[in-house]
């Protein structure tokens, strides 16, 4: 009855057959593949951007869970963590179903079962079950980052790729920043229920606009490969081999891993941020909820410039080379870090500014290393399975910061006169040194380019 059950669900998310063209005159291809371009590429942006919503929002809910004492900081860190193992285990093989789905059903059913963990969640429900259910968020929340790369790789050619990449990027800034902003409302003025609530009525609504807009690949609507179409055919070796045999030699390169453990890297300073950032804001420089979620807004609004930026800098100025870039970035990253440890409370310009350049430097960092640099390198078949593998080690990270930043924070705490305070100094070590660590596999990663010819110095 179960493999029943999952074959049916499997033919179901399958992507449909080619369809034979109906017609090769230019126009009302070029009229068709226009519109659904710009649909399927505005539903990914706002799509990707409405499943954060259902995940950091926990980062604005930190706060009122402590003061109820539902939580301490350690559960809270597992907590954390049970959705990020979930996520990175997800992503690797999300991305790899991705190449084989159709996305219009992928990512809408993800998103909707993200919406039903939060509203369960807003109901109050022991540790135990929150982390459980929580890490299942994480394996639904995996449904929405590589299949929106597949999309990306059906609908846009191999010299657009990097620029639309870089937009997208922008989707997650968005999601983050919306829910700053309005989880942080919602929560101060309605209590922390309204966490979970708000964030999953928003993605139920995401989930009933997405089915209806996102699409499925070009040539299941009797359209003509992308790379046809816009007469852009990439310099990676497309073939005729299966997608599962691409898939596996895409596990066989080195620098998927050494890109992928890079990720992880920057990924666990990227999840510091915003599941820790508002409660440092408020416990170490006294800044109330809402004015935290501010702060972490503009972080997010800077990411978001970041990454809009990050694939048009790159391929008008840099032939495509993202690693100079990077390196930039992960060295003016690991500054900005030390400013934010370092500054006094009281400081608000200066905190501002230093959240505005881990913001730019962050949305950088989370396109190239995320995903981009590691879809450059295999054909656009199995997109998929290249943003899986590098979304397994960046959360994997990711994971291993919530953990080990629970501690340190929970070791820091210390009361007196029935009042609580915290210390931070255990965890930015931690986090400025994994800012450190991923500029220096980037700059190895680069050498190792360099010295197979694959990148012009």
């Amino acid at each position: 009855m179960l493999r029943a059950g999952l074959n049916v669900a499997l033919r179901w998310f399958r992507t449909g057959p080619d369809v034979v063209r109906t017609t090769r005159d230019a126009a009302p291809i070029a009229r068709t593949y226009e519109r659904l371009r710009s649909r399927v590429f505005l539903s990914i942006i706002l799509g990707y951007g409405t499943y954060y919503t259902c995940r950091v929002n926990l980062g604005a809910i930190k706060q009122p869970l402590l003061d109820a004492g539902l939580f301490d900081a350690r559960e809270l860190g597992w907590i954390g963590s049970a959705l990020l193992v979930g996520y990175a285990a997800g992503k690797l093989v999300n991305g790899f179903l991705a190449d084989r789905a159709n996305i219009r059903r992928f990512i809408s059913a993800g998103l909707l079962a993200s919406a039903f963990v939060n509203l369960v969640l807003g109901g109050g429900v022991p540790f135990s079950i929150f982390f459980v259910a929580w890490g299942l968020n994480g394996w639904f929340q995996s449904m929405g980052g590589a299949p929106s790369v597949v999309a990306m790789s059906n609908w846009f050619s191999w010299s657009e790729r990097g620029t639309r990449y870089g937009i997208w990027s922008v989707s997650h800034s968005l999601g983050e920043g919306f829910t700053f902003l309005i989880t942080s409302a919602l929560v101060a003025r309605f209590g922390w229920r309204w966490g979970f609530w708000g964030p999953g009525l928003l993605c139920v609504l995401g989930a009933l606009v997405l089915s209806r807009t996102l699409a499925d690949r070009p040539e299941t609507l009797g359209l003509p490969p992308v790379a046809d179409y816009r007469g852009d055919h990439p310099p990676v070796h497309e073939g005729p081999d299966t997608v599962g045999h691409m898939q596996i030699e895409v596990l066989r390169m080195p620098a998927i891993w050494l890109l992928g453990i890079a990720s992880a890297a920057n990924y666990v300073t990227r999840y510091a941020l915003s599941s820790w950032g508002q409660l440092y804001l408020q416990k170490a420089k006294g800044y109330s909820l809402e004015e935290a979620g501010s702060l972490l807004a503009a972080y997010a609004v800077a990411a978001f410039v970041g990454s809009f930026v990050s694939g048009w800098i790159s391929d008008r100025f840099f032939s495509a080379n993202r690693y100079g870039l990077s390196l930039l970035s992960g060295l003016l990253q690991s500054a900005a870090l030390l400013a934010l440890w370092l500054i006094v409370p009281g400081h608000v310009l200066l905190d501002l500014a230093a959240f505005v350049l881990l913001g730019l430097t962050m949305g950088l960092l989370v396109a190239f290393l995320g995903g981009l640099m590691a879809v450059d390198l295999v054909p656009h078949r199995v997109a998929g399975a290249a943003a899986g593998a590098i979304g397994m080690f960046s959360y994997i990270g990711a994971a291993l910061q919530d953990t080990v930043s629970g501690h340190l924070i929970e070791s820091g705490r210390s009361s007196t006169a029935g009042v609580e305070t915290y210390a931070f100094d255990g965890a930015f070590s931690f986090w400025t040194g994994a800012t450190l660590v991923a500029t220096l596999l980037v700059g190895l990663v680069w050498m190792w380019k360099l010295r197979i010819g694959r990148v012009s110095a």
